[in-house]
């Protein structure tokens, strides 16, 4: 890993599971997933019962926020997100 990946890398995420759904304003998906993994969190493709956060983009998939709801997984913006890992 090079020195700046390593000071770019922190743990504000440890132990949180996140599904992202949609298009984004300021990020792109990937670049999303890379920022959540480099805070110690963990990206996944489907919403489950071990998912902390959707995090819900435009013309975000209806059946990922239907089960995020069913299951009670807190559905967060692009905002939000990006907060976290400040």
């Amino acid at each position: 890993m090079s020195a700046e990946a390593l000071a770019s890398t922190s743990d504000k995420l440890k132990g949180l599971t996140f599904v992202i759904s949609g298009k984004f304003i300021g990020i792109s998906r990937d670049e999303l997933k890379k920022r959540i993994e480099q805070n110690g969190g963990k990206s996944v493709g489907s919403v489950s019962g071990k998912t902390n956060y959707l995090v819900a983009g435009e013309e975000m998939g209806p059946e990922k926020l239907k089960k995020a709801e069913k299951l009670g997984v807190k559905i967060i913006g692009e905002e939000e997100i990006l907060k976290m890992m400040e």
